[in-house]
């Protein structure tokens, strides 16, 4: 089986000034990072989308059956995004990437047996593939944040297709995303501590942000 070892390339000539991925667990704190970041600095944003998947009825009506053709969707919707930003010419922020994609989402599918070793191969192979063709960030932005915290979150949101995830799904991303973020090795790692920090109204902790953040965009 394909293993999920990030190899991505930087491709000459096709890439913005600075490329900032920012990554975490659903409720980390992403969204808000990605648009305090933008409206601080100017930089152009690229959110996570709210993809009209053809295939996630199907899926959530039988996840073992249609997990891998709703994977391969999001796949190649996000590495359409990748290109798109790879073509600006300022610094560009998003919110989530094709890596977390198949490193997080899919690879859970996978453990949890919603995707065979087969199709998780081909998926393996795919994603491999397209990474030749994106350059890299030039820093990851890690939000780490306990599931205690996510939960809270995610209920103060009141999103409603978010108020019945299960516990035990938090956790597992959470170690997903920790074993990943062990692996990354194709740019600086940044690691901000979403629990407590306030960097939008609490003037101490956006200025600590700021300061750990600004080395990496000169």
């Amino acid at each position: 089986m394909a293993a999920l070892v990030p190899c991505g390339v930087l491709v000459e000539g096709a890439k913005p000034r600075k490329f900032i991925a920012v990554a975490g667990n659903i409720g980390a704190g992403k969204s808000t990072m990605v648009t305090w970041l933008c409206q601080t600095y100017g930089f152009r944003p690229f959110m996570e989308p709210n993809l009209l998947n053809p295939y996630l009825d199907d899926f959530y009506e039988d996840m073992r059956g249609w997990a891998f053709h709703s994977q391969i969707s999001f796949l190649s919707h996000k590495f359409r995004i990748h290109m798109d930003l790879m073509a600006e010419d300022s610094t560009v922020v998003q919110d989530r990437t094709i890596y977390e994609d198949a490193e997080i989402f899919a690879r859970h599918l996978h453990q949890s047996g919603k995707i065979d070793d087969r199709d998780f191969a081909t998926y393996c192979d795919l994603y491999e593939a397209m990474q030749q063709a994106l350059a890299p960030p030039d820093l990851l932005l890690v939000l780490r944040c306990s599931v205690r915290a996510i939960r809270r979150r995610i209920k103060q949101r009141g999103r409603a297709n978010e108020q019945a995830i299960p516990l035990d799904y938090l956790k597992h991303l959470n170690r997903l995303y920790d074993e990943w973020f062990e692996r990354w090795d194709l740019s600086p790692v940044l690691v901000v501590n979403t629990e407590r920090k306030d960097y939008i109204s609490d003037l101490v902790h956006r200025l600590e942000v700021q300061k750990a953040v600004e080395p990496f965009l000169s």
